[in-house]
């Protein structure tokens, strides 16, 4: 897609191709084998647990004494579980459907203006 070896700049191939000029120096950096550690066992207590979220997660981590001694925070468990697609299971909210017994009363104002 983009050749560092052709003749046009790589900020013009980058434009032609439709992406940041940043993007194409970008290196990956490696997941280190504490937080692969840390995801799997995250990967594990959600099977266990399907309703806990960071901060339960980072409790539960924590009483497992994975880490080696280090407790995880907060912040960083929840990146993990966003990293590997995992979100608390729970009852959301059902705000769009109204109750089968309230009366819908008409806009009155709609039409005008």
């Amino acid at each position: 897609m983009i050749d560092p070896g052709h003749k046009l700049p790589l900020a013009r191939q980058a434009k032609a191709v439709g992406i940041s000029r940043g993007s194409v120096y970008y290196q990956p950096r490696p997941v280190s084998d504490i937080d692969l550690g840390l995801m799997r066992r995250i990967d594990e207590l959600h099977l266990e647990y399907p309703f806990s979220g960071g901060r339960m997660m980072r409790d539960l981590l924590r009483q497992d004494n994975v880490t080696g001694g280090l407790a995880p925070g907060r912040k960083h468990v929840g990146t993990l579980m966003r990293r590997i697609c995992i979100e608390a299971l729970y009852r959301r909210p059902n705000t769009s459907n109204r109750h089968p017994r309230h009366r819908v009363y008409p806009y009155l104002l709609q039409g005008s203006v």
